[in-house]
């Protein structure tokens, strides 16, 4: 599937801000494929964190991102279904977000997902808890494709203008036991977020 008019848009109009205004920097595109399905899994600390860890990849990877079902009221849902979003309702192991992120796995896509589900430090409003939930581990294994971790910093100190870092790891084999592998990705991405 071809990225939306919009989702260019937005990655034309915020990728010289992003690397020059946030001094964004990036290592590891070599482990991220570039071509066909993969997941994408990264930690979360802020709500900005889809721009230093897709912006890298703009524009020969077209990221599809599972959005909280909170964030979709108008005119903000028009905004991420055009940015290629789609709606994941948390606390409820959504069948439906699942099948979709397997769905556009198969077909070639890749599905970013922060497996802790929220962002760690507490907002205004902050109702889950991070921690590790093994989606992310289970529709790689049934899409069989890449799980790819990644780390980001910096993200939840725009205030200071950054700098912004992201490094992608070598991909984590999924294996039978989602928890298993769930450790294993965890484990990836905190290595990687304490290289940054």
């Amino acid at each position: 599937m071809r990225p939306s008019a919009l989702y260019l848009a937005i990655g034309f109009l915020t990728y010289l801000p992003v690397r020059l205004l946030f001094r964004l920097r990036w290592r590891g595109l070599e482990h991220v494929p570039r071509e066909g399905g993969a997941v994408l899994a990264a930690n979360h600390t802020s709500n900005l964190d889809p721009w230093p860890l897709g912006l890298p990849l703009f524009p020969r990877r077209y990221l599809r991102f599972m959005a909280k079902s909170e964030l979709y009221w108008v005119p903000l849902k028009w905004v991420l279904d055009g940015a290629g979003a789609f709606k994941v309702r948390r606390g409820e192991g959504d069948a439906e977000a699942i099948r979709t992120a397997v769905e556009l796995c198969r077909s070639g896509e890749m599905v970013v997902m922060f497996p802790e589900g929220t962002r760690r430090a507490k907002g205004l409003r902050k109702k889950w808890e991070a921690r590790s939930h093994t989606g992310a581990a289970r529709i790689a294994r049934e899409a069989q494709v890449p799980l790819v971790p990644a780390a980001i910093a910096g993200a939840d100190r725009l205030a200071r203008l950054g700098p912004l870092r992201v490094a992608y790891g070598p991909p984590v084999e999924p294996g039978d036991d989602p928890v298993e592998t769930t450790e294993r990705l965890m484990a990836a991405i905190r290595e990687l977020e304490a290289s940054l």
